[in-house]
C-alpha cells in the first residue's frame, strides 16, 4: 500500500517540509533507509543519518533545524516517536484488515458469531461457542465449547482455546499459545505412582489483554485462573492453574508462576523468573530478571536474586559476590601466616 507524504502529514496533523506527493510504501530504520520507505528521528544521536539515508520521508521533531541540505521530505510533527507508532499501529491494522468465512472451516451449528468477523481456514469453533463483532479468528484455530470471545479480539494461527474459556473485549492472543489446558493436578498413590485429579475450572481473560506466542495459560481444578483487564504477557509464558494476575501487569517471557499464586495490579515482572505456588505478589511490585520467588511480597517492593531479596539489599550484598575469590585469597594467606607463626613458636 502506498501513501504521499501529504496523506502522511495529514494523518499526523503535521507539516510537509519538501515534496508533499513524495510516495512511499515501507517503513524502515533511518540508518536502513532506501528509496520509497518512511523513517522518523528523534534521538540526537542518530542526526547524522538523517544526511545520507536514502529514505524518502523522515518524520522529525517540530523544532528541529538541519545543519546541512536534507534530500529527503520531512513531516514535522510535536512528537516524532510517537507519530511514528501511531502511523506503525495505522499500518499493523491495515495489513491485519480481513473479513468473511474461509473455505474450509468447521463451524458447529450452535455456534454464535457476531457481526464483521473473519474465520481463517481449518479453524475449528465447537458447539455453543459464541464469537463477537469484529473477531478475527486466523487459521488454523481451535476454538472448543461454550468458549466466549468478546468484540475486537484478534486469535493468531495456530492457538488453542479450550472448552470454557471466557476471553474479553480488545484482547489479542498470538500463535501457538494454549488457553485452558489441564492444570499440573496429579496425587501419589500406594504403589509410588500418580492419579490425575480433574481440571475441570475454567480460564477468564479480561479485556485488553495481550498474550504472547507460545504462552500456556492452565485452567483452574476448582473456579476459574484469572489474568485480569490489561494485562500483556509475554512469549513462553507459563501460568498454573488458579492463579490471578493483577490489572495492567506485564510479564516478561519464560517466566512461570506454580498454582493458586496471586500477582497483584501494576506489577513488573522480568524474564526468566520462577515464582512458587499458593503465594500473593502485592500491588506495583517489580521483580528483575532470573529472580526466584519463594515467599509472598508486599506492595511496591523491588526484588533480585534467587531466593529473592530487596533489590538494594542485593545491590550491597553483590559487592560481596563478586569479591568471593579475592577474600578466600586473603583468607588462605591469613591461615597459612597464623600456621607458620605456630610452628615458629
Amino acid at each position: 500500500m502506498k501513501f504521499t507524504a501529504k496523506q502522511i502529514s495529514d494523518i499526523l496533523n503535521g507539516e510537509v517540509l519538501g515534496n508533499p506527493q513524495e510516495v512511499v510504501s515501507k517503513l524502515s530504520k533511518i540508518e536502513e533507509g532506501v528509496k520509497g520507505s518512511l523513517t522518523f528521528l528523534s534521538n540526537p544521536k542518530y542526526n547524522s543519518w538523517l544526511y545520507i539515508t536514502d529514505a524518502s520521508v523522515v518524520i522529525v521533531d517540530q523544532n528541529f533545524i538541519p545543519e546541512k541540505e536534507v534530500s529527503s521530505t520531512m513531516i514535522k510533527v510535536e512528537d516524532p516517536y510517537m507519530a511514528f507508532s501511531t502511523l506503525l499501529e495505522y499500518y499493523n491494522n491495515i495489513q491485519l484488515d480481513r473479513s468473511g468465512i474461509e473455505d474450509p472451516v468447521f463451524i458447529h451449528e450452535k455456534v454464535s458469531l457476531g457481526t464483521q468477523i473473519y474465520i481463517g481456514a481449518f479453524s475449528y469453533l465447537s458447539e455453543n461457542a459464541s464469537i463477537g463483532n469484529r473477531v478475527k479468528i486466523y487459521p488454523n484455530v481451535f476454538i472448543g465449547d461454550n468458549v466466549i470471545i468478546g468484540d475486537d479480539t484478534t486469535i493468531f494461527s495456530g492457538a488453542k482455546i479450550y472448552s470454557e474459556t471466557e476471553i474479553g473485549n480488545n484482547c489479542t492472543i498470538h500463535s501457538g499459545s494454549i488457553i485452558g489446558s489441564d492444570g499440573f493436578g496429579f496425587a501419589p498413590d500406594k504403589n509410588g505412582g500418580y492419579n490425575k485429579i480433574p481440571q475441570i475450572g475454567n480460564v477468564i481473560i479480561e479485556d485488553n489483554v495481550d498474550i504472547g506466542s507460545g504462552t500456556t495459560i492452565d485452567r483452574a481444578t476448582l473456579g476459574s485462573t484469572i489474568i485480569r483487564s490489561g494485562v500483556k504477557l509475554d512469549n513462553q509464558i507459563h501460568v498454573a492453574h488458579n492463579v490471578e494476575i493483577g490489572k495492567n501487569t506485564v510479564i516478561a517471557a519464560q517466566t512461570g508462576i506454580a498454582g493458586s499464586t496471586k500477582i497483584g495490579n501494576e506489577c513488573m515482572i522480568g524474564g526468566q523468573v520462577g515464582i512458587v505456588g499458593h503465594i500473593s505478589i502485592g500491588n506495583n511490585v517489580r521483580i528483575q530478571a532470573q529472580s526466584g520467588i519463594g515467599k509472598s511480597i508486599g506492595d511496591n517492593e523491588i526484588v533480585q536474586g534467587s531466593p529473592a531479596m530487596m533489590y538494594t539489599d542485593f545491590n550491597k550484598s553483590y559487592v560481596h559476590f563478586r569479591n568471593l575469590p579475592k577474600l578466600c585469597s586473603r583468607l588462605d594467606e591469613l591461615e597459612k601466616q597464623i600456621r607458620k607463626k605456630k610452628i615458629e613458636e
